[in-house]
């Protein structure tokens, strides 16, 4: 019998004897109320022993003893009372249950199911379990290779973000070994089998996945919590009002008034309506358990490629030879890449897109597999891509491999005609939500931030020092994440947040799965009790304060509702309370702690809504900022020509520097203080959220200032004077720092509170 019908049974046969009542036929009433309690007494005692048999003493127990001491003692109303608001728990209970096994679907679907085995007569399509050690397999572009083995081309290029969450395609040469999960980026290769299917890297993924699932924990649920200490007393006073006077009725009334309604009520209802309200803002909770773990976890572990980093790289800074500009190599380069499927060429598109720049048309387009591509553009052979240097590269290329390595970034070489003339670097950038979410998680209670990451330690320590978080560990496995999610289970209540096949066994593993389904891989969302269906990391802060705002609101409601129902409780068992009577003062409880746990619809008080004005400011800036973002390297570059010595080329690029400062930079400035600023003070509470913003902006007037006093000295002397260098040079590189500090400040304190990304 499903819950449903349970409820619509015990409803019945209730209201039909309240009818057979009012009518006179009091006998079929007592039938009626008769049936529905029996009706009652199957699934609930059903339900007992299942608790029972997992250990744990759960809060029907006095339901199921209430149902028979009210037929005991033929007080069939207040048996159907309580059959009704048992089968309405239950409901709410099942609406709210989480699942009991996670989904895995997805991640097993994706796994090869065949596999093409090169023999002596040609390539034929074999099932993957008739692969064995040494077979040749030829793996096509766009394919996934299916088991661990040897590359036998001469180079192949893979996106092994499945096994190890880096978004940059990485490349293997002959005799290099390969993983299954890794997806061929490239042309057709060649592997030779070095494993079976089932001893394979991605098959070990899915059974760890399928393991963590299983050996998860079961959620212990806050009502149960309460009932562990609650049910025993019951039956003791119970008993006791039964021995002392002998009047069976008592120790039903006591019963009666006892049934854990509050908790078999109340706490579903406010767990439900969390559930609610978080969908509301784009979050999805698979199970009232998963919502009430969020609600009282005090980790968080996070992935990092996809997760706290948009999982796109994007072009940082572009580093030329002597007489060649930004602009012309960055142009020419993506000119020949605009075609290119390649993670890196896309990135460095959407920089010549974002800078304004128009692509050529590109001809004779030659891309080799883990290289980079070749093309004639504009009449110039221009190649973009990996390159050896020689040992000992000109000084503006041995700079862009230290600030790449500084900056952890990867670097494409642009060649035209032959020679090195450029070089891009591109990194994978921190979400702008990002910072702001670990500061709200803070805030809502969670001491530990970890992250996890199969990246390199670099560009993983970078971000780690910029969240502030508490540990990170790099070069993590799939294996490695789940034993690092389990060590942290068993300090404290965890939340794992991932976004990548790769993440499903750690989010299975973990008391909390969190996975980002925007963009994120499939498996990952199946595996996960949360999925935050929007691409905005803050939307887990949002949870989280959900959660626990729930969760408070269930407490609150329980221990109103037991408190009741003890001094009931005590009436009752003096004889000041029948049954009936009883049922009906727990309805009223029922219905008082019900609409106290309805609070949780609201959720808990937020930043008030920034209002059409401010968000119509807003868009209008951060608009300016990405288009002044890349302008900012222009004080970068003036420093480093003045500082080589050579002021003939440094005085215009200060000059230029001058202009855009006080032809775009400081009129946005100024209107941010004007406009922005004034628009925010109601939102963030007061004038005082952007002082801090307005300080900067001063600093940065009068660094302008002073620039503009040096190049104003400079023209009149027609040079720029010894005595000017020094602080010519720390008024750009202030500013540079400056600036670029300001963007990302206002881009995450003020820009993220935008209702959408």
């Amino acid at each position: 019998m499903t819950v449903r019908v349970l409820l619509v049974a015990t409803l019945a046969t209730l209201i039909g004897g309240v009818v057979a009542w009012l009518l006179g036929a009091h006998s079929a009433a007592e039938i009626c109320w008769a049936a529905g309690t029996v009706i009652a007494i199957v699934p609930a005692t059903w339900w007992v022993a299942a608790a029972l048999r997992h250990g744990r003493l759960g809060v029907d127990v006095i339901a199921v003893l209430s149902l028979i001491g009210a037929l005991a003692v033929h007080e069939y109303l207040a048996g159907a009372l309580i059959a009704v608001m048992l089968a309405t728990g239950q409901t709410l209970e099942a609406g709210a249950e989480r699942r009991a096994a996670k989904d895995l679907t997805s991640l097993l679907n994706r796994s090869p199911r065949q596999a093409r085995r090169r023999t002596p007569t040609g390539v034929t399509t074999v099932p993957l379990a008739d692969v064995v050690v040494g077979d040749l397999l030829v793996v096509g572009p766009g394919e996934m290779v299916p088991v661990d083995g040897r590359i036998v081309s001469d180079c192949a290029v893979l996106d092994e973000s499945v096994l190890t969450g880096e978004s940059v395609h990485v490349q293997r040469r002959a005799g290099e070994r390969v993983r299954s999960g890794a997806i061929n980026a490239g042309g057709a290769i060649e592997v030779e089998a070095t494993a079976s299917a089932a001893d394979s890297t991605y098959e070990g993924i899915v059974r760890l996945a399928q393991q963590a699932a299983a050996e998860s924990a079961p959620v212990v649920r806050l009502a149960d919590r309460v009932a562990a200490w609650f049910v025993p007393m019951t039956l003791v006073v119970a008993g006791s009002a039964w021995l002392l006077s002998g009047v069976p009725t008592r120790a039903v009334a006591v019963l009666v008034v006892a049934t854990p309604c509050p908790l078999i009520l109340a706490a579903p209802v406010a767990i439900v309506s969390g559930m609610s309200r978080a969908s509301r803002v784009g979050v999805v909770v698979r199970g009232g358990g998963a919502l009430e773990n969020l609600g009282r976890a005090a980790t968080v572990v996070l992935d990092k490629t996809g997760t706290v980093t948009t999982g796109r790289p994007r072009g940082t800074d572009v580093l030329v030879a002597p007489g060649w500009t930004a602009t012309e190599v960055l142009r020419l380069a993506a000119s020949a890449d605009q075609f290119s499927p390649h993670v890196l060429a896309r990135a460095i598109v959407d920089e010549a897109t974002r800078r304004g720049l128009t692509p050529s048309a590109p001809v004779d387009v030659f891309e080799e597999p883990g290289v980079g591509i070749t093309a004639t553009v504009d009449g110039h052979q221009v190649s973009v891509g990996t390159r050896e240097l020689p040992p000992e590269p000109p000084p503006w290329a041995a700079a862009a491999l230290s600030r790449a390595s500084f900056d952890g970034a990867v670097v494409a070489w642009v060649s035209v005609d032959g020679h090195l003339v450029g070089a891009l670097t591109l990194v994978d950038p921190l979400r702008p939500d990002a910072p702001r979410t670990i500061r709200r998680l803070r805030a809502a209670g969670i001491n530990r931030v970890v992250m996890l990451t199969g990246d390199q330690p670099a560009p993983a320590e970078q971000i780690g020092v910029v969240l502030g978080l508490d540990e990170v560990r790099a070069r993590q496995a799939p294996a490695d994440k789940v034993a690092g999610v389990r060590a942290e289970g068993q300090k404290a209540v965890t939340v794992m947040v991932g976004d990548g096949v790769n993440d499903a066994p750690a989010l299975a593993a973990a008391t909390v799965g969190v996975a980002l389904g925007a963009h994120g891989a499939t498996a990952s969302s199946e595996a996960a009790d949360i999925v935050l269906t929007t691409d905005r990391l803050d939307r887990l802060a949002d949870a989280m304060v959900i959660a626990r705002h729930a969760r408070s609101i269930a407490l609150q409601s329980m221990i109103a509702g037991m408190g009741l129902s003890l001094v009931a409780m005590g009436f009752a068992a003096v004889g000041l309370l029948t049954p009936v009577i009883g049922a009906l003062l727990q309805e009223g409880i029922d219905v008082a702690v019900i609409l106290n746990a309805l609070r949780a619809l609201r959720g808990p008080r937020g930043t008030p809504p920034l209002g059409a004005t401010a968000e119509e400011l807003i868009h209008r800036f951060s608009a300016e900022h990405d288009r002044m973002r890349d302008d900012l390297a222009i004080f970068r570059d003036a420093a480093r020509l003045l500082s080589s010595g050579d002021h003939g080329s440094a005085l215009p690029a200060i000059r230029q520097a001058d202009q855009f400062l006080r032809q775009e930079l400081l009129p946005h400035e100024h209107a941010e203080d004007r406009a922005l600023y004034p628009a925010l003070a109601a939102p963030l509470g007061s004038t005082e959220a952007t002082a801090t913003m307005s300080r900067m902006h001063a600093e940065i007037d009068r660094l302008a200032r002073r620039l503009h006093t040096h190049v104003k000295v400079a023209d009149a002397e027609g040079r720029i004077r010894d005595d000017q260098a020094e602080d010519l040079l720390a008024c750009l590189y202030g500013l540079h720092a400056l600036l670029s500090l300001h963007f990302v400040q206002e881009e995450e304190n003020f820009f993220v509170l935008l209702p959408t990304a």
